[in-house]
């Protein structure tokens, strides 16, 4: 599960980056970002490191992560220039994020070994020395009493970790490399890691999951805000895995009011957006399967999907062509205000990727994380306890809030079916991680999942595991089930926008 829900200094310095650049631009002039040049000594001050070799390092760091905050371009250390470089045609919020999303801060990567089999000084050199009698390449030797790995011999098979009784054999691996589902992390000619980009499918694993905070992803805070301050009403449109992510002084009641603090026109959730989806769903799966397709996989993880596509692109029309709850509910919006601007709010990196794509730019505006919007929450250094309760418009259905948990999506669309086809059985299989939902693919292509709903999502435990979530993932899914407990409508076909579904899927 890594590191999610363990408050650590990586969180802080996040946090203060995103805190930053928001109040940068709630504050911003026309022209003027000298601040820039401010920020990293505010938030690593004095002469001292806290957390690495110098001071210098830590900064030129958090000049990175500004940037990509900011949705600039990263820099290598060979480059000279000011970190305010470039930032004049960010601010405009028509300027979409350049590629690649996921970046990897080169100096602040620590070249971790990647899958080494060690042996710690922790061996007793015992007498029996099942480790070296199962080695298959001899390549353990003694010296001094104690066991050691040649490491021109080892094969990293791990056989001899299963045999030390003391249990002092150890499998070093890239914390990143380890998290990535897409085996996309790749070692550089200096031993740093790097992603490859025809891999990549976004997910943000390997930047949740890295202990020195070497990863980063691009952000649209600066230009969200931009727009807000604009003359244009910006809604903001917030995705179910919400529950807890925003701390316990927020109570469900006052998340209306946090956002119109923020600046917002209004706030409505995605889980209407997501009804829609388990609408479309429903109907695809009792048109399609198992006359015209052996299985239907699940759309709205974009992680998933575009895994799915790549990897097994006979079964590309397998996966579901309903659209996403994200851009259902931006859809809905701006047929209800046109000329609106929406920033869908959730706990996801591939969202920024699937908001980018040509196909629905006009749909949705920006995409901001729950752990942004925290920064921006502390730039307007708003008080959750003195907001007043609001009721939430367009309540959604207990299975639309679902989405947010593995195993939500497909239970919604099962209910649905039941609630039209009764008669008809339909089998699921869901799996969460991209390595689960590659075997789950694997399974199906070997027959095993004909006539099956699939359902798929990228990060452990569903949406509440998102790269940009900060609730540990089984207290954030106990989060979602409260909600959903005292939700009125139980089910997706109670939705008051069923009726306009066909115009919004033009």
């Amino acid at each position: 599960m890594g590191m999610r829900g363990i408050h650590t200094s990586i969180n802080d310095i996040r946090r203060a980056i995103f805190a930053e650049v928001a109040k940068l631009s709630y504050n911003y002039k026309e022209g003027d970002l000298s601040e820039m040049e401010l920020i990293p000594y505010r938030i690593i001050p004095g002469e001292v490191s806290r957390y690495r070799e110098s001071v210098f390092l830590e900064r030129a760091i958090v000049r990175e992560r500004m940037r990509l905050a900011m949705g600039l371009p990263l820099r290598k250390a060979s480059e000279h220039a000011p970190v305010s470089t470039g930032a004049e045609e960010c601010v405009h919020p028509e300027k979409y994020y350049q590629p690649p999303l996921i970046n990897i801060i080169k100096f602040a990567c620590h070249s971790c070994p990647d899958n080494k089999v060690v042996i710690s000084d922790q061996c007793q050199g015992c007498l029996a020395r099942p480790c070296s009698q199962v080695c298959p390449k001899d390549a353990i030797y003694f010296e001094k009493g104690q066991a050691h790995i040649d490491e021109s011999k080892c094969v990293k098979c791990g056989r001899c970790m299963g045999v030390c009784q003391y249990g002092v054999i150890l499998r070093l691996e890239r914390p990143c490399a380890k998290a990535c589902g897409m085996k996309a992390i790749i070692t550089d000619e200096f031993g740093r890691a790097e992603i490859n980009q025809d891999k990549c499918v976004s997910c943000g694993m390997c930047l949740a999951n890295c202990p020195f905070g070497a990863i980063a992803d691009k952000a649209q805070i600066f230009q969200c805000i931009q727009a807000i301050r604009s003359e244009v009403p910006v809604y903001a449109a917030i995705a179910p895995a919400v529950a807890g992510q925003f701390g316990k002084d927020l109570a469900p009641e006052k998340m209306r009011s946090a956002f119109k603090a923020l600046g917002f026109h209004d706030m409505v959730e995605v889980a209407i957006g997501a009804d829609l989806c388990t609408l479309q769903e429903a109907e695809d799966f009792i048109n399609e399967v198992p006359d015209k397709l052996p299985f239907m996989g699940t759309s709205c993880c974009p992680a998933w999907s575009v895994m799915a596509k790549k990897e097994f692109p006979q079964f590309a029309e397998c996966i579901s062509m309903a659209l996403t709850p994200m851009v259902l509910t931006g859809r809905l919006l701006k047929k209800e205000h046109p000329g609106c601007k929406v920033a869908f709010v959730g706990p996801c990196a591939a969202k920024k990727l699937e908001a980018s794509r040509k196909s629905i730019r006009s749909d949705i505006d920006f995409v901001l994380t729950f752990e942004e919007v925290l920064g921006m929450f502390e730039a307007k250094e708003v008080d959750f306890n003195a907001l007043e309760s609001m009721e939430v418009p367009n309540s959604a259905s207990a299975d639309g809030r679902g989405f947010a948990v593995s195993g939500g999506v497909a239970s919604a669309v099962v209910n649905c079916i039941k609630h039209t086809h009764p008669e008809r059985v339909v089998n699921v299989a869901y799996a969460e991680g991209l390595d689960n939902c590659r075997k789950m693919l694997q399974l199906a292509k070997a027959g095993k999942y004909n006539g099956y709903l699939l359902e798929g999502m990228g990060c452990p435990g569903g949406c509440v595991g998102g790269a940009g979530t900060v609730e540990l993932i089984s207290q954030a899914a106990n989060e979602v089930n409260k909600i959903k407990k005292k939700t009125e409508k139980a089910h997706a076909y109670e939705s008051e926008f069923e009726s306009i579904l066909p115009q919004l899927e033009e």
